[in-house]
C-alpha cells in the first residue's frame, strides 16, 4: 500500500485552483449568486407593499371627503395619483395594472352623514394578488375610524358616533375570493417557460460545439440569423406543449378562469417563447462548456423568480430592484397572462406588455448576432 504523499497532495490541490482560475464563469457563479441573493432578500424582497398606485373619483368634496383620503395617504399604503370619471375609466384603470385601488366618493356624501343615513365610499381594489394589496385592504377599517375621529366637529358633530356616520365598502375584483392559486398558477407559466426555454437552447447549442458539428455548420454559407432561427424554433414546438399541459391543468386541478381574448393570449405567449430562446442563443454564443450553459441559465431563473413579481409583489420593490426587474422579459408577461386570464384583457389591454417585451426582444437578438459573429471569426 501506498502511503500518503504531501507532495502529490499538494500537486493536485494547486492543479484544482489553476482550474478553478480558468474557469471564471464558475468561479463568478459560486461567488455572484450568493451575493445576489443576499442583496435581493436583504433590500428587494418586501412583502409588505406600500405606496400603492391609486386613482379617486370625487364626486362630493368636503372636510370628511378630504380627512378619509388624507388618511389613507397618510397610512402609505395608498399613493394618490390622479382622478377618474366614471365607473367605466376606473374599471380599465384596474384591469390594465394602471391602479392597485380607486376610491369612489358618492354625490351627497357629506350631507347624508350630516343627515345620518350612513352613505358608503366605494373602494374596488385588484385582488388579482391578494399579498400586494392585502396589508392596505386590511388597513382600511382604521383608516375609517380615525377619520371620524379628527372630523366629527362642527356641523357634523350631530352626526351619531355609533353606528359610524358612514362605511367604507370594499369590492375585490379580478379575485374576489382571494384565492392565491389564482394568482400564482398564471404566473407560474412565465417561469416554466423562461426556465425550460433558456436552458434547453443554450444546452442544445453548446453541445453541437462540443460535439464539432458546430464548425461543419458555420463552414456553410448559413447566415447567422439562419443559424439562430433554425436553432431555436424546433424548440417553439416544446414552448406550445408545455403551454397546452398548464392551460389544461389550470383549468381542471386549480378552477382558474380564462376570462380574455384568446388571440392576445397566442400572441403573447409566442412572443415570449422566442424571447427566452432567444436568451438562450445568447447565452450560448458566452460559455464553451454544456455547464456552463446550465450554470448561466440558472443564473437568469433567480431574476425571473424574484424580480418579476412572481412571488413577492412588484410594487413592493425599490426602485433600483424595479428597474431591474422591468429589463426581464417575465414580468412583462406575467402581467400579460393575468390581464387576459384573470381580468379579461383584450389586444388593446396587452399593447404596452408586448412592446416591452418586443423591445427586450430585439435587444436580446442584436448582441447574440454580434457574439455570434465574433465566434465565426
Amino acid at each position: 500500500m501506498i502511503g500518503f504523499s504531501l507532495g502529490r497532495f499538494w500537486a493536485v490541490l494547486a492543479k484544482e485552483f489553476v482550474q478553478m482560475r480558468r474557469d471564471r464563469l464558475t468561479f463568478g457563479m459560486m461567488v455572484g449568486i450568493p451575493i445576489f441573493q443576499l442583496l435581493l432578500f436583504g433590500f428587494a424582497i418586501n412583502t409588505d407593499p406600500h405606496h400603492l398606485p391609486t386613482l379617486v373619483e370625487i364626486v362630493d368634496d368636503g372636510p370628511l371627503t378630504r380627512a378619509v383620503l388624507a388618511g389613507m395617504e397618510t397610512s402609505e399604503y395608498f399613493a394618490f395619483v390622479g382622478r377618474v370619471d366614471g365607473i367605466e375609466a376606473g374599471e380599465r384603470a384596474l384591469r390594465d395594472g394602471t391602479a392597485n385601488f380607486v376610491v369612489v366618493v358618492p354625490q351627497g356624501f357629506e350631507r347624508d352623514v350630516v343627515r345620518g343615513r350612513s352613505p358608503e365610499i366605494l373602494v374596488s381594489a385588484d385582488a388579482s394578488d391578494p399579498v400586494a394589496v392585502g396589508s392596505a385592504m386590511s388597513a382600511l377599517s382604521g383608516i375609517l375610524e380615525r377619520a371620524i375621529e379628527q372630523t366629527l366637529s362642527g356641523a357634523l358633530a350631530t352626526a351619531p358616533a355609533t353606528p359610524a356616520p358612514f362605511s367604507i365598502t370594499l369590492h375585490r375584483q379580478f379575485n374576489p375570493e382571494q384565492v392565491s392559486s389564482v394568482n400564482t398558477v398564471p404566473g407560474l407559466l412565465a417561469v416554466i417557460l423562461a426556465m425550460t426555454m433558456v436552458l434547453i437552447t443554450a444546452v442544445a447549442i453548446v453541445r453541437e460545439t462540443e460535439r464539432g458539428t458546430m464548425e461543419s455548420l458555420i463552414a456553410t454559407p448559413v447566415r447567422p440569423f439562419e443559424v439562430m432561427l433554425g436553432k431555436i424554433l424546433p424548440y417553439v414546438f416544446v414552448g406550445y406543449v408545455q403551454t397546452a399541459v398548464f392551460l389544461i391543468a389550470a383549468d381542471l386541478l386549480f378552477d382558474v378562469p380564462f376570462l380574455g381574448s384568446h388571440w392576445a393570449f397566442f400572441l403573447g405567449f409566442n412572443l415570449y417563447i422566442v424571447v427566452n430562446l432567444a436568451l438562450g442563443f445568447l447565452i450560448s454564443t458566452l460559455v464553451r462548456t454544456q455547464m456552463q450553459a446550465m450554470q448561466a441559465s440558472f443564473f437568469t431563473i433567480l431574476p425571473t423568480i424574484l424580480l418579476s413579481g412572481f412571488m413577492f409583489p412588484f410594487a413592493g420593490m425599490p426602485g433600483w430592484a424595479q428597474a431591474l426587474g422591468t429589463a426581464i422579459p417575465a414580468t412583462h408577461y406575467l402581467r400579460l397572462v393575468r390581464k387576459v386570464m384573470l381580468k379579461g384583457a383584450t389586444m388593446a389591454d396587452i399593447t404596452g406588455d408586448m412592446a416591452a417585451i418586443g423591445v427586450i426582444l430585439a435587444v436580446v437578438v442584436l448582441f447574440a448576432m454580434l457574439r455570434y459573429r465574433q465566434t465565426l471569426d
